[in-house]
């Protein structure tokens, strides 16, 4: 047989994962989350549910549910709610390096060049020494999300 963690909220995180779910914005991971450790809830005035209940009636796995209550035990309501964090969320460049990034690809490109390539801009850096060497595809995100533009009109 299994061992099944018990989840025992105070009335401070009920409200917090009650909260979550109310809210509407949090991610879809936290929100099922929330959902899971309220229903696995033993302080409230109820019959204990199994796993299996729980999943039915959050809507996942019987396997979610007792990974949930695990890290409950283990890492407490803020890790049962949001999880750890991953290793490679570590941003690859600071904010100074991105700004660097975005100057480079703002400025004159290379001659016998219309505009700078992501593989040209991932060169190009690399050969400045400003940067740690970058992908090409690190090179992408980093202007994907900065939403500026070449200059260019739209139209509009």
């Amino acid at each position: 047989m299994r061992k099944q963690y018990h989840v025992h909220l105070t009335p401070e995180q009920r409200a917090d994962a009650q909260a979550v779910l109310t809210r509407g914005k949090a991610a879809a991971l936290t929100a099922r989350h929330a959902r899971i450790l309220l229903e696995a809830d033993e302080a409230v005035r109820r019959r204990v549910r199994g796993d299996r209940q729980v999943a039915e009636l959050g809507g996942v796995s019987p396997r979610t549910v007792a990974r949930v209550r695990e890290r409950f035990a283990r890492d407490g309501f803020a890790g049962a709610l949001h999880g750890r964090p991953h290793p490679g969320s570590v941003p690859k460049l600071s904010r100074a390096q991105e700004a660097r990034l975005i100057a480079l690809a703002c400025s004159a490109p290379p001659p016998g060049r219309a505009r700078w390539s992501v593989r040209l801009l991932a060169d190009r850096a690399v050969e400045l020494e400003e940067l740690p060497p970058v992908s090409r595809e690190l090179v992408r995100t980093t202007l994907k999300k900065t939403g500026s533009s070449r200059g260019g009109s739209n139209g509009g």
